[in-house]
């Protein structure tokens, strides 16, 4: 991408939408566009039509989504559904009508099936059931895949579907009713450490394994992928991209991790009667790893930057 392309941030408030703007801007890219919610409804056709018309982007990181963790999807699936499919479908189509030179399109390791073999390699998209609580929002992701697919094919676009393993940094949603289980721990520790109480409750077992990534290190391979030659690397109509660190942890030990950070001195107590969602969730990276990309930052180290952050600021 040249410096001075125009580049469309859609989701530019969120954890990727800001982490993406910091990577862009510390690399010298400064032509960047970043209207909020209040300055563009994505979910609105013809808003997203005119904003295209207007501003003319060239390069796009669709960032924008309805996101959240276990309670939050299985207690509202319309909304993740309805608000992913209508965000993403002006987007792409908006991008084909006009002329984008590059989307990457931002999905989930979600969208693999329950029980998928371990490490899930991209290959093994849409080969068994999903999760059940997330269902509706893996099933939006992946319309999302096909779409930029069907318009590699029909029109020869160059639209990029990448799916990021789970993420945390600053940022980060730290709501207990709907956040995902990294910054939801880290703030039932850190209350629980102001507090002096003498446990903090963790969902199900412990057992799941889950990987985590920064998202400094996800924007990183977004615009390493951006900048890269897809197609003389053989990667064309159908091209799909894991993004992750080939590491995972059980809840229990990522809860043990936690404590130790926060400095909280009670003990972990685990809810058995509470679902534990799918049993592990490890994204095989093998492509990107070829590509010439891989993760930088360690679990332990992004942890305590992402803690002192969000103390320093108040936001927890």
């Amino acid at each position: 991408m040249d410096l001075n392309a125009r580049i469309f941030i859609a989701g530019s408030k969120g954890l990727v939408g800001t982490a993406i703007i910091r990577c862009l801007e510390k690399q010298g890219y400064a032509n960047l566009l970043t209207p909020s919610h209040s300055e563009l409804e994505l979910m609105d056709q013809n808003a997203v039509s005119d904003y295209f018309e207007k501003n003319q982007p060239e390069y796009i990181f669709l960032a924008a989504a309805k996101v959240g963790g276990i309670m939050a999807n299985n207690t509202f699936p319309a909304d993740f559904i309805y608000q992913n499919l209508m965000v993403q479908t002006n987007i792409i189509h908006q991008s084909y009508k006009h002329s984008v030179t590059k989307l990457l399109f931002l999905g989930s390791s979600c969208i693999y099936p329950k029980h998928c073999p371990q490490p899930m390699k991209e290959e093994y998209l849409m080969t068994g059931p999903l999760e059940p609580t997330n269902s509706a929002y893996a099933t939006a992701k992946i319309a999302g895949i096909e779409m930029c697919w069907a318009y590699n094919r029909q029109y020869g676009t160059q639209f990029i579907p990448v799916m990021p393993t789970n993420l945390y940094g600053p940022n980060d949603n730290f709501d207990l009713e709907t956040s995902h289980v990294l910054p939801a721990l880290i703030r039932k520790f850190h209350e629980a450490k102001l507090n002096k109480d003498k446990s903090v409750t963790v969902w199900g077992t412990g057992s799941p394994k889950r990987e985590f990534l920064h998202v400094d290190d996800l924007a990183e391979a977004c615009l390493f992928l951006m900048n890269k030659n897809l197609i003389k690397e053989g990667f064309k109509n159908k091209p799909l991209f894991n993004i992750g660190t080939g590491k995972d942890i059980s809840i229990k030990e990522l809860a043990q991790l936690i404590k130790r950070i926060t400095e909280f001195q009670g003990d972990i107590v685990f809810d058995t009667l509470k679902p534990d969602g799918t049993p592990q969730k490890l994204l095989d990276v093998a492509i990107m790893n070829q590509l010439g990309w891989k993760s930088a930052i360690s679990l332990e180290e992004g942890i305590q930057k992402v803690y002192q952050k969000v103390v320093e600021i108040s936001q927890i």
